[in-house]
């Protein structure tokens, strides 16, 4: 409840951000970490969610440095500007990283709805498929037409308001306390305790193996990125130097207590290695429910459907996200001024929400892309993180003035740097002795990424200069 003074405190800042990172990546990307780090993975999401708080905390300090611009754009422009000028090739950088993690978590939910709804929906499914994919055809027409409807709600400003959004949160929660209760204590037709201990065994029994730890972590950060809204909040939150650590701190332990306690009880009722056979790394927590507990029959359906819900709004609010990053980019004037355009009538990016709308929808059409879209989409966010890390030490040594200063001095961002370095450093050396050479690939791909990124920043600042 907010004050006289308008102003919102512990509890309400921490329920925002509760509610804003509990959403569809656990029913979706931890099975796609379980897949590659076995049960190792479990700690992997408790690593990422640490992250996650760092970068959290980082981004608060940077919104009161810089309270009248707010973004992952603005942020790098104004800490490394000079002479006054704002640095917009930094901040185009970090954009552009944001974008793409955006844009594609934005199509790996679409798709996720589509596998999703294939499960429930029997029409929908392959003619006789023991795992009921849907058939190619609906799954490209779902995932293009959840892609469009997103689209089309943020155009007419159709909102999930604070209500919906709490409720949403509230029947997610449930869903998980559910699932995680009836793992523990329910039994098989045959009439044995469901939940299985030795399928935590061996610990890093994924197609990784231990490298499988590290390179799940990146992926896992996906699921935190709510946590800067308390950051993007700070002139609206009563005492933030108190109030907007201890919420994080609490929010965050919330939200990996839960999400360790539903990747504790998938791998419980099914083991990593039934999970990669039957390709269930897609659809984790239907898997479990569905080939241990299916004389349950109530409980796939609601896996299921907590699913679909999750994914939706994760998919309509980063419509949101990426069609602010673009306005802010043109803004700034590196892209055309059309695209900073607010409709007189909605008040909302109009023009940048439908060329998010329409990559979203180019990128959904390719199936075959969504594995490296999901790491492609951890890179970019771990990208993000470390441009920040680099922007908070920056700003510090300008001695710009804040109200409010992330614990541990650069000693954080400097440590939470390293980690995501070691991360694919190790991720890399696993490729090489495993001769796949998947990060060295996904690497290349970001260079080319950045490199198109560059050719668009030099190309459109040129154009919005002469006109």
């Amino acid at each position: 409840m907010a004050n006289k003074d308008g102003k919102i405190g512990l509890l309400d800042t921490t329920t925002i951000l509760v509610g804003g990172m509990i959403g569809s990546a656990i029913f979706s990307l931890s099975g796609v970490t379980l897949g590659n780090a076995g049960a190792s993975a479990i700690l992997s999401w408790v690593v990422a969610g640490l992250i996650l708080l760092s970068y959290g905390l980082i981004c608060a300090e940077l919104c009161s440095t810089y309270p009248n611009s707010g973004g992952v754009f603005l942020f790098p422009a104004k800490a490394f500007a000079k002479d006054g000028k704002e640095n917009r090739l930094w901040g185009w950088i970090s954009a552009w990283a944001y974008l793409f993690g955006c844009v594609g978590g934005l199509v790996f939910s679409a798709s996720y709805v589509a596998t999703y709804l294939g499960i429930a929906v029997p029409a929908l499914q392959v003619p006789n498929d023991p795992y009921m994919s849907p058939k190619p055809e609906w799954a490209l027409i779902i995932g293009i037409g959840t892609v469009l409807i997103c689209g089309i709600l943020n155009i007419f400003k159709i909102a999930v308001t604070g209500k919906a959004n709490t409720a949403l949160t509230i029947i997610l929660a449930a869903t998980m306390i559910i699932f995680v209760i009836v793992a523990f204590t329910a039994k098989t037709p045959e009439g044995v305790t469901a939940f299985n201990g030795a399928n935590f065994s061996p610990f890093f029994n994924g197609t990784q193996g231990g490298a499988g730890f590290f390179t799940a972590i990146p992926v896992a950060m996906l699921a935190y990125g709510s946590i800067v809204a308390a950051a993007f909040m700070v002139g609206e939150i009563r005492d933030p130097n108190k109030t907007v650590p201890k919420a994080m701190s609490i929010a965050m332990a919330i939200t990996v207590g839960l999400y360790v306690l539903v990747m504790v009880a998938t791998v419980g009722l099914i083991s990593i290695q039934m999970l990669n056979e039957t390709h269930m790394t897609y659809t984790p927590q239907f898997g479990a429910a569905w080939m241990t507990l299916g004389h349950i029959t109530w409980l796939p359906k609601l896996v299921s459907a907590a699913a679909v819900l999750g994914l939706l709004t994760t998919a309509l609010v980063l419509v949101i996200l990426a069609a602010r990053t673009l306005q802010a980019a043109a803004f700034a004037g590196v892209l055309p001024k059309f695209i900073a355009k607010n409709n007189e009538k909605t008040g909302i990016p109009l023009n940048a929400t439908i060329i998010v709308t329409v990559l979203g929808v180019i990128l959904v059409a390719f199936p075959s892309l969504t594995t490296f879209i999901i790491n492609f989409g951890g890179l970019s966010n771990a990208l993000v993180v470390v441009a920040l890390c680099v922007t908070v030490i920056k700003a510090r040594s300008t001695k710009a003035e804040t109200g409010f200063k992330a614990p541990g001095g650069n000693v954080l961002p400097i440590v939470t740097m390293a980690i995501l370095v070691a991360c694919y450093i190790i991720g890399i050396m696993n490729d090489v002795k495993a001769g796949t050479y998947d990060i060295l690939k996904l690497l290349i791909a970001t260079v080319g990424y950045f490199a198109v990124g560059l050719i668009i920043y030099f190309v459109c600042t040129k154009a919005v200069k002469s006109e």
